[in-house]
């Protein structure tokens, strides 16, 4: 006698959920993020939650063998995913058995798993490579930069590509565990806490430790011979300087500049609220540069920087973006405005607390500097486009911008906005049109026609482009703050990095 088999519904359910998706169902993760400024820029797919980089560099050859394991989450049924790299792979494992891979475009790593991976899983990604990165050319240029006794990657917007396979745009951050052996008698520096420093065979390795999420093109790496000073701060984090031992006459400069890091992060916090990261510092190697880079926890500073002494000014500015920029970060690179008008406003306001200049005198000079036809006017800093993404209008029209907007709101509300959108949005990605909304949410004003005047706009705003705003309009000339030649004397911060 024959039985029939009768299921309930509920479990039939059940049963066809447990059956996988066909191949039909997993397709590739995009090879790029989309972002308007550089869509090959990170990848589709995936979600990075931590990057564990175990290396060694060797300086007289510039020879950097890697390790890198991805610790990530899948956000669509993927048969293939990318990774942006540039150096040459050896072997890739997904979770834990070996994939295929091959090479496309500029900088794209195209990773087959020996399965398909399911939407929502947990997957580890491990990548064994070897090469030597300033060899390592694209579109001409490479973001290593060997120095005498080491190198040295600290750029933006691309870096990461150079040393170690990720997803290389500001909107997926992720902690990291970096380990560097290099030979005894040379250092390693990088991002967050310095773990251990242990020698053995002639080998020295530092691990190193960034607990909070930080983006890509913030993650350093530094080899060489440093003098090397920590210190705690009230709060009790770990401060940690370095600068090149064969600096030469810019060392002194260099180092009475990062040296009151501590002191500025402190005055900072009064502005944006608690720092947001498990370490703070500065590093100037010998890189023959006038630029800086707001590396999470411990910034970049080109040697050439110092060239004409202590430039605090530019440690006031990179510090600032530790908060407007790190922890807060933008959601496409046509936001860039979140980052530098706020790095460059910090100056303004650090010039105000030294009494070498309000931020209003900064304004009324900047704002007379520039005649209605100057091309100044014509770069907009709510999207200033690739080309201009690091122009100085950027910068001084950006930080115009919020002074009129501290005049327009008065200073209790805008004071207000300054140490809340940090602390709200803490370890996020934002957009221009993210802050505009929040302007409006804590102030209680309508501000989308403001800010399209002094952010959206080519053409230079007239002084009462907004109520209340005072930037000063006379045609008598606006005398030059005392502090206006160590804020110009970082006008190249970033010149270097839109390669």
């Amino acid at each position: 006698m024959r039985h029939r088999l009768i299921v309930p519904g509920a479990a039939v359910l059940s049963l066809l959920l447990a059956i996988p998706a066909s191949a039909a169902d997993f397709h590739p993760g995009a090879p790029g993020v989309g972002d308007t400024y550089y869509p090959a820029s990170g990848n589709g797919g995936y979600d990075v939650s931590h990057y564990d980089l175990r290396l060694k560099y060797q300086p007289k050859t510039d020879l950097l063998e890697g390790t890198a394991t991805l610790l990530a989450t899948t956000t669509q049924d993927l048969s293939r995913f990318n990774l942006d790299f540039a150096l040459k792979v050896s072997e890739i494992r997904v979770n834990g058995k070996k994939a295929s891979f091959a090479t496309s475009g500029k900088h794209e790593l195209e990773v087959t798993p020996a399965a398909p991976l399911e939407k929502g899983k947990q997957i580890s990604v491990v990548v064994r490579y070897a090469g030597k990165p300033s060899e390592v050319k694209i579109d001409g240029y490479s973001g290593w930069a060997r120095t005498p006794d080491g190198g040295v990657v600290a750029q933006e917007p691309d870096a990461a590509v150079w040393w170690y396979p990720s997803n290389d745009h500001p909107t997926d951050k992720a902690t990291y565990d970096i380990s560097v052996a290099v030979p005894d008698g040379t250092q390693a520096l990088s991002n967050g806490v310095l773990l251990s420093e242990t020698s053995k065979l002639g080998w020295t390795r530092y691990n190193w430790r960034s607990d909070k999420p930080q983006s890509t093109y913030l993650t350093t790496l530094a080899v060489g011979k440093f003098d090397i000073t920590k210190d705690t701060t009230a709060n009790g984090l770990p401060v940690i300087n370095a600068v090149s031992k064969d600096l030469g006459s810019n060392a002194g400069a260099a180092k009475a500049s990062i040296a009151r890091t501590a002191e500025i992060v402190e005055w900072e916090e009064g502005i944006f609220g608690p720092y947001p990261f498990n370490a703070l510092g500065g590093y100037v190697p010998n890189v023959p540069a006038g630029y800086a880079l707001e590396t999470q926890t411990r910034p970049f500073y080109g040697s050439k920087a110092f060239d004409n002494g202590a430039n605090v000014s530019v440690v006031v500015h990179e510090l600032a973006h530790q908060w407007y920029g790190d922890s807060v970060s933008l959601k496409d690179w046509k936001d860039i405005w979140v980052h530098e008008g706020f790095a460059r406003y910090s100056q303004w306001l650090w010039s105000e607390k030294e009494g070498e200049g309000t931020a209003q005198e900064l304004a009324d000079y900047v704002y007379r500097q520039h005649p209605a036809d100057d091309p100044f006017w014509k770069v907009k800093p709510g999207n200033p486009g690739a080309e201009n993404q690091f122009d100085i209008a950027v910068y001084d029209r950006g930080a115009l911008a919020l002074q009129a907007l501290r005049n327009k709101l008065g200073d209790k509300v805008f004071f207000k906005i300054l140490k809340t959108w940090p602390t709200e949005n803490r370890y996020g990605n934002a957009s221009v049109a993210d802050f505009v909304k929040f302007a409006e949410k804590k102030s209680g004003k309508k501000l989308g026609d403001f800010f399209d005047a002094w952010l959206f706009r080519s053409a230079k705003p007239s002084a009462g482009a907004a109520k209340g705003v005072t930037i000063d309009a006379r045609k008598a000339p606006v005398a030059q703050p005392k502090s206006w030649k160590s804020i110009a004397a970082t006008n190249d911060v970033h010149e270097a990095h839109q390669h």
